[in-house]
């Protein structure tokens, strides 16, 4: 009868002792949270364009300097500063008085030179035909053929005076030489202008098109041209291609053409000037503008690249980047990062095909621990895509 209570009371603790270690690892099972939700994109190999970005500067397709061809003084100034002008358009008028008088002294000229030409040609007409009759001398028809030819010179220079006279009274017109966007004028009227100054009156661009001019360091073209000729590198379709980012970063919306790459190397700073043209219908572009020019000189072959956010660098410098291993376990990766293309690192060394990368929730996890990987989409996070799929599959 005793022996009953004490078993009684030994199996009462067990049941209690089991009872609270079912509720210990149920507590435990509560605490441990669930693997991480990270986004991830599978790498595979791709022909990238290699694009290079070049600072570069604005300048005019075509310049003139607005010079008088003949001197006197400035009497009226036509243009308006800043406009549009078209080849031919008057801009100054000198004081062409001068200019008419020596017009009408050539006309004069031109005039008494036709008269005596007229009386040297009838005095050789009446020679020949004495002449013929042998009333007059050898001497005498030589000496009226010798005065006909001498009328005739005297015309020439005549007629090529008032050529001259007309064409000095046309440049008292001065007129533009291209059509552009003419700048400042740089006299007023009653200025005196002179033929031989060195001063120009204005200044006209021809800005549609606008070239850009910009520079590349020899070397890096030297190195493309040994990768291309290595078969590393191919051409692309639209390799002649260049486009602009102004001073702000804002893209050009006109694409451009590359003209052409200098054939030497400056001296001073080792770098090769190429030109690209640009259609500039709005004038959005100005001489003088500092801008990047964006150019496609090839495309390469069995290249990766990786969203920027998931490089992650080191106080050292080094690049790496989490990637998903066997059992959804975090590996940290070394990796050698290449160029900028848009939004993206082209890596050169530490990937391969088929590594899944965290592009996505790499904030929340770390070498060694294990995620849940969902397909990396760049609008929507990792977290909100882990939870709709199994409502989704409710």
């Amino acid at each position: 009868m005793q022996k009953t209570p004490l078993r009684a009371l030994a199996l009462l603790s067990g049941l209690a002792f089991l009872a609270g270690c079912q509720q210990e690892q149920q507590g435990q099972a509560q605490q441990a949270p669930p693997p991480s939700p990270v986004g991830v994109m599978t790498i595979a190999a791709e022909s990238l364009p290699i694009i290079n970005e070049l600072p570069g500067r604005i300048s005019p397709t075509r310049l003139a300097e607005v010079r008088p061809r003949v001197s006197g003084i400035v009497v009226e100034q036509v243009f308006e500063q800043g406009s549009h002008v078209n080849r031919g358009d008057v801009l100054y008028r000198i004081d062409p008085a001068t200019f008419q008088v020596q017009v009408d002294s050539a006309k004069a000229t031109v005039a008494r030179a036709k008269a005596a030409q007229l009386q040297a040609r009838q005095t050789s007409d009446r020679q020949q035909q004495l002449r013929r009759s042998n009333v007059a001398s050898q001497q005498e028809f030589d000496n009226a053929i010798s005065l006909l030819a001498q009328a005739d010179a005297e015309v020439a220079v005549a007629e090529a005076g008032l050529a001259q006279a007309n064409l000095n009274l046309q440049y008292s017109q001065v007129t533009a030489p291209i059509s552009g966007r003419i700048g400042r004028a740089l006299i007023t009227e009653g200025a005196l202008v002179s033929a031989n100054s060195t001063e120009n009156l204005a200044t006209i661009q021809q800005l549609d098109p606008i070239y850009a001019d910009f520079t590349q360091p020899a070397a890096d073209l030297i190195r493309l041209r040994k990768a291309l000729e290595d078969g590393k590198l191919m051409t692309g379709d639209n390799e002649a291609e260049v486009k602009l980012l102004l001073d702000d970063g804002t893209p050009y919306a006109q694409t451009g053409r590359l003209l052409f790459s200098e054939a030497a190397v400056d001296e001073t700073t080792g770098q090769v000037t190429l030109r690209g043209e640009f259609p500039n219908p709005d004038g959005d572009l100005l001489p003088g503008m500092y801008v990047r020019v964006q150019i496609q000189q090839g495309v390469e072959r069995e290249a990766f690249a990786v969203p920027q956010q998931a490089v992650q660098r080191d106080p050292g410098g080094q690049a790496s980047v989490l990637v998903v291993g066997e059992g959804n376990k975090v590996e940290q990766r070394r990796v050698n990062v290449g160029r900028a293309l848009g939004d993206r690192w082209v890596i050169s060394q530490g990937l391969k095909a088929g590594d899944q990368v965290i592009a996505d929730g790499f904030q929340k996890t770390a070498p060694g621990a294990t995620v849940n990987p969902q397909p990396w989409n760049p609008e929507k996070p990792a977290a909100e895509a882990a939870g709709a799929a199994p409502a989704a599959q409710k």
